[in-house]
């Protein structure tokens, strides 16, 4: 059947708002184990509609996930998408869950740690609820995985990725944070990304597409996947420049005040980021002081 089992990480971005308790934020400020404690319970006594994930989460960071499948099937693998979850853990996508909100991003208002190290006993917390996949178990049954980490995903998930590289199984980890012995790293490369095309938020997983294009039919890792895909990547590597026009205070609080009423559940960093991708410019602490005056400390 040669199985692939592929990891992505979820996005915040969803099709229906948190159900009520459900946001990090609205949890008690105790120690990690509790906060995680409380917040398994409050998931299984959520009384609200529960999604298929596949369904639950949107934007092309997550269309292009969900995408992976094809581009594995037409490598001559058969995929099976599972998803890493701040919220839920490691879950196939055809999990059923309620709509939350909570994040590995650092300072974001539902971010469930201040620290990597927090982020790390958090994941572990969540690895104990009954429904949670594990990693290393998945990818030693299938002899190999495909892994699309964020960089904060993968600081949190530190423990499953050294249990993973022990399995032996043949393992590519696309983005991540660090090298891990035993598995095969791609790290985060923004100068493929006029070639893959999208934005950065979806770069990891278009990389991940591109991977599996330069496999070998059927096998995830060979020596000639690996020099295909190098001469590939320094072929069409492009260094990007950007010339962002500046921005008064003034349109920098209108756009804030905006982009909140059209998304309220949009973190701060993440309307910067928006902001930057329409081509503008704003420093991050200028942009910081501005949207506490304007929306408040959240």
């Amino acid at each position: 059947m040669n199985e692939l089992p592929i990891v992505v990480t979820c996005t915040d971005r969803k099709t229906s708002p948190p159900e009520p308790g459900l946001r990090v934020r609205e949890l008690p400020a105790t120690d990690i184990r509790q906060r995680a404690a409380e917040w398994a319970r409050r998931l299984h006594a959520a009384p609200g509609r529960r999604t298929a994930l596949g369904e639950l989460y949107q934007g092309d960071q997550w269309r292009r996930a969900a995408a992976l499948t094809k581009a594995a099937s037409g490598a001559g693998f058969t995929p099976r998408l599972y998803v890493a979850s701040a919220g839920l853990g490691l879950q196939q996508v055809s999990s059923l869950a309620p709509s939350y909100a909570a994040t590995f991003m650092p300072r974001h208002a539902d971010s469930v740690a201040s620290s990597s190290a927090q982020a790390v006993q958090w994941w572990d917390q969540l690895q104990r609820m009954e429904a949670s996949r594990h990693l290393p178990q998945i990818a030693a049954t299938a002899g190999q995985a495909l892994v699309v980490l964020s960089e904060t995903y993968a600081q949190a998930m530190h423990n499953d990725l050294v249990a993973l590289a022990a399995t032996g199984a043949d393992v590519v980890l696309i983005g991540g944070a660090s090298d891990v012995d035993g598995i095969v790293r791609m790290p985060a490369n923004a100068a493929l990304r006029q070639a893959l095309g999208g934005t950065l938020t979806s770069l990891n997983v278009r990389m991940a597409a591109s991977w599996l294009e330069h496999c070998t039919p059927g096998h995830l890792i060979t020596p000639t996947a690996k020099e295909r895909w190098s001469t590939w990547a320094s072929q069409v590597a492009r260094t990007e420049r950007y010339v962002r026009q500046p921005m008064s205070d003034q349109a920098v609080i209108a756009f804030i005040r905006e982009m909140k009423d059209r998304y309220p559940d949009y973190s701060r960093t993440r309307l910067l980021r928006l902001l930057r991708d329409k081509g503008m410019a704003c420093e991050q602490k200028r942009f910081a002081d501005l949207y506490t005056s304007t929306i408040g400390p959240r």
